[in-house]
């Protein structure tokens, strides 16, 4: 019982240290409320400016990938509680994000700057909506699931856990990966766009568009001809207009991993 509780308490703690620091990367994105903002800081030369952020993203990149992969994933559990290990991973990238926000170095040349109000305000709206799309995407595909609670509290009630099933939900009937969306909406929605905060939207977004690759492959490992059919049927990021054929039942497309758990559909994780 002790260790239950003790696994948890590791959840809940690993779950607020995740909102925290997804709450700071909105702020330091858009140089309001937190401390430091993506603008903010000690001036250096723009060489080595670029140098520390591209290394900063990279490492980013690295984390969240390798530690998102089936093989690396049963390897660490050889070491640590399957429960926890999602925990882990939400901490890990809670920590690498606010080591990138506080070792960030400012490049505030102005790229582009809106002045107009009405385009100003549109821009901002926009900018909301796409960190929206991020929060409701969770929600989708199972944020308690994503941020590694449910995992520790299954265990905690001496039950097994299952991943919500692969199926098209909501936004994920009109993309593929709408989280991915929201957040690409989110670094280019801006009326202040500096050349740092421009480095940091392109590399962010090359990031991306090869994390959905590497997901992608392991989805179609995992799930087949189902998830080739979706992928035909519903575009990467960007809404169509024809309507896609609806998939059969989601709980009829829940298959085994690699890693022996059942797998969904969703963002890269």
């Amino acid at each position: 019982m002790a260790r239950r509780m003790l696994m948890v308490a590791y959840g809940g703690g690993a779950y607020l240290i995740f909102l925290g620091a997804f709450a700071y990367l909105i702020g330091f994105l858009a140089n309001a409320v937190v401390p430091k903002g993506i603008d903010e800081g000690v001036p250096t030369p723009a060489w080595l400016a670029v140098g520390v952020d591209v290394a900063l993203l990279s490492l980013f990149a690295l984390q969240h990938s390798v530690m998102a992969r089936p093989w690396f994933k049963r390897r660490w559990t050889r070491l640590l509680p399957a429960a926890v290990e999602r925990s882990t991973y939400v901490v890990a990238t809670a920590l690498v994000v606010g080591l990138l926000t506080w070792l960030w170095r400012p490049l505030p040349a102005d790229v582009w700057s809106v002045e107009t109000g009405w385009l100003r305000a549109a821009l901002w709206t926009v900018h909301g909506l796409g960190w929206a799309i991020v929060v409701a995407s969770t929600f989708i595909v199972g944020h308690l699931d994503m941020a590694g609670l449910r995992q520790v509290l299954a265990r905690a009630r001496g039950v097994d856990y299952a991943e919500p099933a692969f199926g098209r939900r909501l936004g994920y009937g009109l993309v593929r990966h709408p989280m991915m969306t929201g957040f690409l909406v989110a670094f280019w929605a801006t009326p202040d766009m500096s050349a740092g905060r421009l480095l940091f939207a392109v590399v962010a977004s090359g990031y991306i568009l090869l994390a959905v690759r590497l997901e992608e492959a392991d989805l179609r490992r995992w799930l087949g001809a189902t998830y080739e059919r979706y992928a035909r049927e519903v575009p990467r990021f960007v809404p169509r207009p024809r309507p896609a054929s609806r998939l059969p039942d989601a709980s009829e497309h829940t298959v085994g991993g690699h890693d022996g758990r059942r797998r969904r559909e969703g963002a890269v994780t």
